[in-house]
């Protein structure tokens, strides 16, 4: 029921930390996961997820980019756009960037992303 009447995407196995505890809750995540209803982004981080129209399997509402922002910020962090977005955006480059670059004002170990596809993860 959290799932779906949440507004975010992502979710931080701390947000379930009320219902039960760690071990049970993370039983509750992973049967969600089987279902298709959410897809594991990262160490205790979890997004929304639908069947995707080309594959049928799981694929978050929202792209990674979004996904890696949000999980930052829920995690404490400030997230800039990347030097690569920067040049761009100004001008200084042609080169059409990733997107997949996102610049942090602290240390984050996790890796965050889905399916093979991560996000770079730069200090500021």
């Amino acid at each position: 029921y959290r799932v779906e009447r949440k507004r975010g995407s992502v979710f931080l196995r701390e947000d379930f930390g009320d219902l039960a505890d760690y071990d049970q809750v993370g039983r509750g995540l992973r049967r969600l996961v089987a279902k298709g209803k959410l897809v594991k982004i990262g160490y205790g981080l979890y997004a929304k997820a639908e069947p995707s129209p080309l594959t049928g399997k799981p694929a978050p509402v929202v792209g990674i980019r979004t996904l890696a922002s949000e999980a930052i910020k829920r995690l404490g962090k400030s997230v800039e756009p990347s030097r690569f977005d920067k040049a761009y955006n100004s001008g200084r480059s042609t080169q059409v960037p990733t997107g997949r670059t996102l610049t942090v004002n602290a240390r984050i170990r996790r890796r965050i992303g889905y399916d093979g596809n991560y996000v770079v993860l730069q200090p500021a």
